[in-house]
């Protein structure tokens, strides 16, 4: 038991002291890259699928009157 008290008072004294958090505004300029970011992304994603739609669709049809 003494073991685990040693651990989470050096755990909490490390969270409170030894870690550096990120400033308020270093957090938003970094939740508004990740948004842009994940917005690119799921645009990409859509126009691959829209191609990949097409160009299957269009297969289709060319075997599907032969």
């Amino acid at each position: 038991m003494n073991k685990l008290s040693e651990y989470i008072k050096a755990s909490y004294d490390e969270l409170m002291n030894k870690v550096s958090w990120p400033s308020w505004e270093d957090l938003q300029e970094s939740t508004i890259i990740v948004m842009i970011a994940s917005l690119i992304i799921a645009l990409v994603i859509y126009v691959i699928d829209l191609a990949s739609s097409g160009a299957l669709g269009f297969f289709y049809q060319i075997f599907q009157n032969q």
